[in-house]
């Protein structure tokens, strides 16, 4: 069976219309909850190449499993179906073809990503589905044995979905984009995909490919189009961002290259979109340096940054083949919370990493005491066949593994709690994307603001969706903050 073990969570997303449409410019985004059950069938598989037409416009319904960078294809390739005037489908059952993008980051997901195809196919045993993604990629011949699979589409063809479901390729104008009131107000744009490091759990590179970087005007020009569709908030996903650029240098005689980089990247965003929101979804701490963090000068990048750790043990870091140190994270830790106002730092740990020794996971745990972490992002170690750190040895038992979970996850939600009481009395500004019942209340709106602190306000009557608004907050709540609207005079 296909597993893996890298530190991301297997969250799903689905996407679909807020409301069923059929003329263009009328399709958005909205994420209901997840539901799965298990089935055993086989199908027989088309490939790729065998395509197949259908009458236009069609209803599709995509569904995404796994990591931001997932979830930004399967928005990416939303907004390009409503452009040539498609429906996208508010369940399996309604859909003339159903997308499925998978995951194999544990085996956990490539579990819940055989479940989706069969619910997929339970909800609508008529329904063309296609499934692409790590799974997809990394386990061809299972995927395909799944219940209602007719086609497999591997992570390097990913970018012909759109001629597999469209071959007449009747498209609006480039960089046109389209949404509901009602959808997302924040929209994730991949800047770059693959990766060239060689973690030791991590099944990635295999997965993704070596990185590649998405064009700077085509990056610039979706924001662009975003912006002009009335998003308030963008945030730049890949597997590897900060390696954005490498494989696009060239040296001038002096030795310098001549690519642009993440800082080229951000810095042409800034000067040349109006997106009220800029986030990095994640960066490695040796791509972080001090021209980068002068770019959080401008207030429109948001004082967000993940950075992550893995261990704060020196030896589970080397064994990860991780290319910092204890030392060296903390120093550059340092230099960010001193220099970014009101820094949410957040960080990925795994623990029971094969060989953890009571001393070394003792030290992650000091090591995390250290610093002001706003949010940690736990995950007990998951053993992936195909990576280096599968064949090690010291493989910890599960309960062992989840002993260690408990604590690290306990010292996280103090961090949170700590981090959160530092912005009480404070008035922040929030990004407002939905509203939400709590105990039986109604009129509660939930957003954002630009550290992502969440926040619930009393706001019976008022439509926030999709604005900016200064708000007290004024207490904890599980996971975020109570806010109180700034009303203004």
């Amino acid at each position: 069976m296909c597993g893996a073990g890298a530190p991301h969570s297997p969250d799903r997303q689905r996407f679909f219309a807020v409301v069923e449409c059929t003329t263009v410019g009328q399709c958005g985004l909205d994420y209901p909850a997840h539901s799965s059950e298990p089935g055993t069938r086989s199908a027989p598989i088309q490939l790729i190449f065998a395509l197949m037409v259908l009458p236009r416009p069609m209803r599709i319904y995509l569904d995404s499993i796994g990591c931001r960078l997932n979830q930004s294809e399967m928005e990416s390739l939303a907004r390009q179906l409503a452009g040539r005037g498609h429906t996208l489908a508010s369940s399996p059952a309604k859909a003339d073809r159903c997308i499925l993008n998978t995951c194999s980051v544990t085996q956990e997901a490539e579990r819940k990503s055989r479940q989706a195809a069969r619910r997929i196919r339970r909800a609508n045993p008529d329904t063309q589905l296609l499934i692409t993604g790590c799974y997809a990629t990394l386990c061809p011949d299972q995927a395909a044995a799944v219940e209602g699979v007719t086609q497999v589409v591997a992570n390097p063809q990913k970018q012909s979905i759109l001629a597999i479901l469209d071959p007449d390729q009747q498209s609006t104008e480039r960089g046109a984009c389209w949404r509901l009131p009602g959808g997302r107000t924040r929209a994730f744009v991949k800047v770059q995909d693959g990766c060239d490091n060689r973690c030791s759990y991590c099944i990635t590179t295999i997965a993704r490919g070596e990185g590649r970087t998405r064009p700077l005007p085509d990056v610039v020009g979706e924001i662009q189009a975003l912006e002009s569709a009335g998003y308030q908030e963008v945030v730049l996903t890949g597997v590897h961002v900060g390696s954005y650029g490498r494989d696009r240098a060239s040296r001038d005689e002096s030795g310098q290259s001549r690519a642009p980089d993440l800082h080229h990247l951000i810095q042409t965003i800034l000067s040349e979109t109006g997106i009220p929101r800029l986030r990095l979804s994640s960066l490695e701490p040796w791509n972080l340096d001090s021209d980068l963090l002068d770019l959080w000068q401008n207030p429109r990048l948001c004082r967000q940054l993940h950075l992550p750790l893995q261990s704060g043990s020196a030896s589970v870091l080397r064994r990860m083949g991780r290319q910092t140190t204890p030392e060296a994270y903390l120093c550059l830790a340092k230099a960010a919370l001193d220099t970014i106002p009101d820094l949410a730092l957040t960080t990925d740990i795994i623990v029971g990493f094969p060989g953890e020794s009571d001393s070394e996971f003792e030290a992650s745990l000091e090591f995390v005491r250290q610093l002001d972490f706003a949010r940690l992002h736990v995950f007990g170690y998951s053993r992936r066949p195909g990576t280096r750190a599968a064949q090690m040895e010291g493989q910890l038992p599960p309960a062992r593994v989840r002993e260690r979970s408990r604590l690290m996850r306990a010292l996280g939600r103090q961090k949170q709690e700590a981090f959160l009481r530092r912005f009480l009395g404070r008035t922040m500004e929030v990004l407002w994307e939905s509203t939400v019942s709590d105990n039986g209340s109604r009129g509660l709106w939930r957003g954002h603001t630009g550290n992502y602190i969440q926040v619930t306000a009393d706001a019976e009557g008022e439509r926030l969706w999709n604005s900016i608004t200064p708000t007290l907050l004024t207490g904890l709540r599980p996971g975020g903050a109570w806010g109180i609207l700034k009303r203004e005079p």
